[in-house]
């Protein structure tokens, strides 16, 4: 009983690796690979980064008794 357990669960994990592979590959067609394209150049740190900074800044202004912008 134990093995055909584990025989189903293993024929389930490499039914949703296929389908996550298939996932991602029809993801990069329709975004043309430029969403992941941008992801791996890093083009969206230094908007992360500048968002947190951003904030940070309007934080200390509030603090400080000034308004955030």
């Amino acid at each position: 009983m134990a093995e055909s357990a584990k025989r189903v669960a293993q024929e389930a994990e490499d039914r949703l690796e296929k389908v996550a592979a298939n996932i991602r590959e029809r993801f990069d067609r329709v975004s043309e690979g430029s969403f992941t394209d941008k992801i791996k150049e890093g083009r969206f740190a230094d908007q992360l980064d500048h968002g947190i900074d951003q904030a940070r800044v309007d934080e200390r202004r509030r603090r400080q008794g000034g308004s955030p912008s």
